[in-house]
């Protein structure tokens, strides 16, 4: 059975519901940060190829998860 349009809204004006989609993305915010950092050390200590490549594949990952596949 489909939902009502009065429970949408209640549910959108409602504060104290959680967003189903705001739990994962600090998660997956501190990942990238600590990717980024980590990457950038390597590019940093003299391995400029391999943490290219560690910015450019998590870069990747992110975007394809931001878009949902």
């Amino acid at each position: 059975m489909a939902e009502d349009d009065f429970g949408l809204w209640e549910r959108e004006l409602d504060s104290r519901v959680p967003d189903d989609e705001a739990s994962g993305a600090r998660g997956m915010v501190l990942v990238a940060g600590l990717t980024a950092t980590g990457c950038t050390a390597m590019i940093a200590l003299g391995e400029v190829p391999l943490g290219t490549a560690g910015l450019v594949l998590s870069s990747i990952i992110l975007l394809l998860w931001r878009i949902g596949m």
